[in-house]
């Protein structure tokens, strides 16, 4: 009986000590959708309202930087089941700050509103971007820790968002990406004939909402149709004791006619539009996210071709003159038509003089004996303006001095 009416003092005690808070918030001073880089301040104000007069022991505010992958594994070993654990952490920051010191004595709160305000700076160095996946995060957080005495600590915790800056206006990703991949298509051991695919995009790095033009090539030498596709895919990948595991996902999708046997099919510039997609993760040693553009090639029968040009989704647009900055390939990438445009046979005659001189040029610069030197340039520079429109010798295809057919062509390597 002495044991349940002391458990029922305490929880008495404790409950009244709960009410003697009647809140306990954590407010940033930027909106709760903004976006943090390296080396900016995070502040805000910790907010305490109080129905009573209250003793505190200690507050504390505690920013953290955390990347973390974990994932369990399990099996069957006879009738036992063995469970392994994977789990591997990276903190990229801790800041604390003492908002009441805990310096042995209570500080004694009146009752009503009190205001804490603090602030810290994120490290300088490049900080990894916030990310939520299925076996692994990386999460900012600000944490206030409550210390009174006879009373449970309160603590709050609010997280921020964490945004690594990506330049896509710089010579590696503003440099083309192309390639080619062919493959045997077998159908039960038999040879159907041969399907290739060469593909070409303008750069390497893209922001979410663009659209990235697709030049393909499709060359299908088999007695079968096929269907070419392209997508873009993520890949998360998660590392801890030295394993590995991934997860990836379509996020979008883009579908071509059929090509039919022994046809060849191109791809001039289809759109195939980015979604809203999280940036790239490349800095952080145990997350990744990374991207990649495959054009596939769908055999029945057989497994598909897939040919794969990296990607990295950008958090700074392309500038307006960033393509001046790439290089030549990247510039002429968007039509390359002209390179497939015969040369004439028989070339075209240029225009007629008049076409170019009016008749009253022509009659005000007749043709003129040079002037004697006299050491003055006027009148020479006069006399080449007189020349310049002299007209030209008659077009003719036949050679008007052709050459005497008892010489003999004379060897261009003797």
């Amino acid at each position: 009986m002495c044991r349940v009416a002391l458990t029922n003092a305490g929880r008495i005690g404790e409950e009244m000590a709960f009410s003697v808070v009647r809140s306990f918030t954590l407010e940033l001073d930027r909106p709760s959708d903004a976006v943090y880089t390296s080396g900016e301040v995070v502040s805000g104000q910790v907010v305490l309202v109080l129905n009573n007069a209250s003793k505190v022991r200690s507050m504390k505010v505690v920013g953290r930087g955390v990347a973390m992958a974990h994932w369990q594994e399990n099996w069957t070993v006879g009738m036992n089941a063995v469970y392994n654990d994977y789990t591997s952490k990276i903190t990229y920051f801790r800041k604390r700050q003492q908002l009441i010191r805990d310096n042995g004595e209570m500080t004694l709160l009146t009752a009503g509103r009190h205001e804490f305000p603090f602030s810290f700076q994120l490290p300088e160095e490049t900080l990894v971007t916030s990310f939520e996946g299925k076996h692994g995060s990386i999460r900012y957080w600000v944490k206030v820790k409550l210390h009174r005495p006879w009373a449970t600590m309160k603590k709050i915790k609010k997280e921020f968002t964490v945004i690594q800056p990506i330049d896509i206006n710089t010579p590696a990703l503003l440099s083309p990406q192309a390639g080619t991949k062919d493959k045997m298509a077998r159908v039960w051991y038999r040879n159907c004939g041969q399907v290739s695919v060469t593909a070409k995009i303008d750069r390497k790095g893209y922001t979410p909402g663009e659209v990235i033009p697709v030049f393909a090539e499709f060359d299908n030498s088999t007695s079968r149709s096929v269907v070419p596709k392209a997508y873009i895919t993520q890949t998360q990948t998660f590392i801890a004791r030295g394993t590995m595991k991934q997860k990836r996902a379509v996020v979008a999708t883009l579908s071509g006619d059929v090509v039919g046997a022994r046809r060849r099919v191109a791809w001039h510039g289809r759109a195939l539009k980015i979604p809203p997609v999280g940036p790239s993760i490349l800095q952080c040693r145990i997350i990744k996210v990374e991207y990649t553009l495959r054009v596939c090639v769908e055999v029945p029968g057989t497994s598909k071709l897939c040919l794969e040009l990296p990607l990295v989704m950008g958090t700074i647009p392309l500038h307006p003159f960033g393509s001046r900055t790439s290089s030549v390939s990247s510039q002429y990438s968007v039509n390359l038509e002209w390179l497939r445009m015969a040369i004439p046979e028989q070339p075209e005659p240029p225009p007629d003089y008049s076409a170019v001189v009016t008749e009253e040029q022509a009659g005000h610069c007749n043709p003129a004996d040079p002037p004697a030197p006299t050491g003055d340039l006027s009148s020479i520079m006069a006399f080449v303006q007189e020349f310049r429109f002299r007209p030209p010798p008659i077009y003719s295809v036949v050679d008007p001095n052709p050459t005497p057919l008892h010489m003999r062509p004379r060897c261009m390597t003797c």
